[in-house]
């Protein structure tokens, strides 16, 4: 028996999921199907880029398992469950269907969240605030390209390793948080997003977009990025005393691998509270 099938079902106050991609082939299904499994809560945000509207245009790739995630979350909410499906770039056409009910999943643009510990926070994808996809579409799209290579190369190294009977390891993670215009790029998005929070009036921000999870606190204001289920399969939940935690869900199935905790990367040359309030250029 696995670590995955022996686990028992934790309970949480709120789940915070972003970026699974459902419709591309990059997108973990099964592991994200293991993971609302054995974690529950009162509510769940989908924090945007849930289903990748992008390449299901390009052409159609919906297996069953991304029919499975689906079903899952629709069972959740006839079970009382509190989901709210927050639209991001990849699932915009979603952005006309504002305070919509889709079999008790309601949709918005951006919401605020009120942790048990009274902190207020923005929940919203963050594409909003990236220069490429508000202001070149074209670049966006091309970018969006190239990450289907990045994927593809992910999905090579992911076989390769396991055959060799190693865990898994994303090298498209590993490039983010190595490469210099990418690391940048991440510490712009931080700024802005906390920005944003700062206009808004609340304690922090909760975002996806960016596929980099992290939890910082830049002078007042709360940095939260609740990471993908493309890369690296990861989740924020919050304690029922509000507390917040980045869950790091395991990768292979074969393995008793035990559930680890996310060390979020330091951008080196960051200085904690400053912010542009400009979107985000990409180097």
């Amino acid at each position: 028996m696995t670590a995955m099938q022996s686990q028992k079902t934790q309970q949480f106050r709120t789940i915070f999921i972003s970026d699974v991609h459902l419709g591309s082939k990059a997108a973990k299904a099964e592991f994200l199907i293991d993971f609302l499994r054995h974690h529950e809560a009162e509510t769940i945000f989908l924090v945007g880029d849930i289903v990748d509207g992008w390449r299901l245009r390009r052409s159609w790739h919906w297996p069953q398992l991304h029919n499975d995630v689906v079903q899952k979350l629709l069972r959740q909410a006839r079970k009382g469950v509190n989901i709210t499906y927050i639209a991001g770039n990849h699932d915009e056409f979603l952005r006309m269907f504002q305070g919509t009910h889709f079999g008790g999943i309601e949709v918005a643009d951006r919401a605020i969240h009120i942790g048990a510990d009274g902190k207020r926070y923005l929940i919203i994808h963050g594409d909003q605030f990236d220069a490429v996809v508000v202001n070149a579409r074209w670049l966006a799209y091309l970018g969006d390209r190239a990450y289907d290579l990045a994927m593809f190369a992910n999905r090579v190294v992911a076989r390769v390793r396991r055959a060799m009977g190693l865990p898994y390891w994303s090298l498209s993670s590993w490039a983010k948080v190595t490469v210099k215009q990418a690391v940048n790029f991440i510490g712009a998005f931080q700024d802005v997003l906390t920005e944003e929070a700062r206009r808004s009036e609340v304690d922090g921000v909760i975002c996806g977009h960016i596929h980099h999870a992290a939890m910082e606190t830049f002078g007042d204001l709360r940095y939260i990025n609740t990471g993908d289920w493309v890369e690296s399969c990861t989740a924020v939940v919050e304690h029922f005393d509000g507390r917040m935690e980045i869950i790091h869900w395991p990768h292979v199935r074969a393995q008793e691998v035990p559930t680890e905790k996310f060390v979020p990367v330091l951008i080196d040359g960051r200085v904690p509270g400053k912010a542009t309030g400009r979107a985000v250029e990409a180097a």
